[in-house]
Parts: structure tokens; C-alpha cells; sequence
């Protein structure tokens, strides 16, 4: 899920690692990484060994098909290991202090759906929107690096990332120099590792290769990735997502708006 175009060759040298540590323990994993499929499609393939997910969709549409792995920790300042957060930016001009001062502004924002670009914030303005759109525009860009360009470039005023995206955006995007970061919203658990779902022996065995492969990983592909290790977790570990989600449609809020 964070495989930008500039650390391409560091993700196929952790899954040749990933691969190296499945085969060792009797799985058949595929020689390259499937990029071009459908996400959805992917994530509900009975044949999938390993995959990563966002954790709204886990919770919204995931939960009977996959059984989680974990997460992997990329040491996201203020979370604890294995979580991640969203950053909410403006302009480096703007005079926002404070979610008050984005009321009536342009939001730029990956897709629906997705925790770190829509549920997160979407938790945090349910309680004062009062069932009321807080944007005046909301416009959806496809990615977290789309919608971080739209607010240096002056399209929006104002966007939603993951703090692990916007630390690939500080290493390789210099639309970064034209933000700041507004705040950061509560911890959630990372993006979600998964498989088909099988039996616990199965999913033990999922969970020692991955930990292995970040660990054998070489320094610079860490690096390059932020990995700074991997927790195990399981599907209970996303309810925090699901109640959130459910709390901001109970409070009229079910879309950013």
C-alpha cells in the first residue's frame, strides 16, 4: 500500500525476502509482487497468501473473507509500534490553528472509504459538524499524493494523509515544502497485513515468515521503507476503526462533506 514509484525497488527487495521465508516454510509464493489486479479483487481471492489492506475496508467489507497478520511498524511518531495515524495539512501561509478554522474551506482527499484519508478525520468532525457538510468542497484526487499536491498548488486549502505517506512525500515530493502540518489525528492500528482465510497453524506460520523478511531486510531497504519491525494482530485489533465509523454516521456525519 505504500509502494511509490521511488521506493519500488526497495518494495521488491523486501517481498524477494518475503518470498525466500514463505518458500522455507512450505508455501508457493509467486516470483513478483501482483500490482495491476483490482484491490477488491485481490483482497477476496481464496488463493491470497499475502496481501495488505486499508483497515476501513477490513472492518467495512473484509472481515468474513481474510484473516489478519498484522501490521507492520513503521515507527510513526506518537503511535504506538505497529499504528499509524493521518496528518491533517494547509497551506504553509495559512492561518488555520485548529479543525474550527477549516470550516467552509476545500478538502482534498485520497478516496472514500479509505481510514487514513476520509474515517479518520471523518471522526474527529462528526462531533461539531452537527449532521452538516464542514466543506465547502470536497474533492476526491486518488491518492494521498494527489491530495497533498492539490493544497501546495492551491486547489484546496486544506488535505488528510497517512503520516507513513507523508513521510514518503518529505523523503521524495517537494510539494511537501508548500505545507504544514495542521495536527495529527488518534492512533489507529497500521495498515493491515492479511491472508485467504485458513486455519491458526496456517496464519502462525504467515506471521513468522513476514516477521523474519523485515527483519533480514537489508538497512537500506528498511530505511527506504520506514520498517522498523512487524506486530502481530488480529481482527479485534480493528474495532477501534469499526466503532469509530459507526459512532460518525449515528452523529450525521456517514461521508466527509
Amino acid at each position: 500500500m505504500y509502494d511509490w514509484p521511488e521506493v519500488r525497488e526497495a518494495t521488491d527487495a523486501l517481498w524477494a525476502r518475503l518470498r525466500a521465508a514463505l518458500e522455507a516454510r512450505g508455501f508457493a509464493a509467486p516470483a513478483e509482487l501482483a500490482r495491476e489486479r483490482d484491490l477488491f479483487d485481490l483482497w477476496r481471492d481464496p488463493g491470497l497468501l499475502v496481501g495488505q489492506t486499508c483497515g476501513l475496508p477490513l472492518v467495512r467489507h473484509l472481515a468474513d473473507t481474510v484473516c489478519v497478520l498484522g501490521a507492520p511498524d513503521h515507527g510513526v511518531a506518537g503511535c504506538p509500534p505497529g499504528h499509524y495515524c493521518s496528518v491533517v495539512v494547509v497551506a504553509r501561509e495559512s492561518r488555520a490553528e485548529s479543525l474550527d478554522d477549516l470550516r467552509g474551506t476545500r478538502l482534498a482527499f485520497n478516496h472514500p472509504g479509505s481510514q487514513s484519508g476520509e474515517g479518520a478525520l471523518r471522526h474527529l468532525l462528526a462531533p461539531r459538524a452537527g449532521g452538516r457538510a464542514w466543506f465547502s468542497q470536497v474533492i476526491e484526487t486518488g491518492s494521498h499524493r494527489a491530495a497533498l499536491a492539490a493544497v501546495a498548488s492551491g486547489e484546496a486549502e486544506v488535505a488528510t494523509l497517512d503520516a507513513v505517506s507523508f513521510g514518503l512525500a518529505q523523503a521524495h515530493d517537494p510539494a511537501t515544502g508548500g505545507v504544514r502540518v495542521l495536527l495529527r489525528t488518534p492512533p489507529t492500528p497500521g495498515l493491515p497485513l492479511i491472508t485467504a482465510r485458513g486455519n491458526a497453524a496456517r496464519v502462525k506460520l504467515l506471521r513468522e515468515a513476514v516477521s523474519e523478511a523485515i527483519a533480514a531486510a537489508p538497512r537500506d531497504v528498511r530505511e527506504a521503507l520506514f520498517l522498523k519491525g512487524f506486530v502481530p494482530m488480529e481482527a479485534a485489533d480493528y474495532a477501534v476503526i469499526a466503532e469509530r465509523d459507526t459512532a460518525a454516521s449515528r452523529l450525521g456525519y456517514p461521508a466527509l462533506a
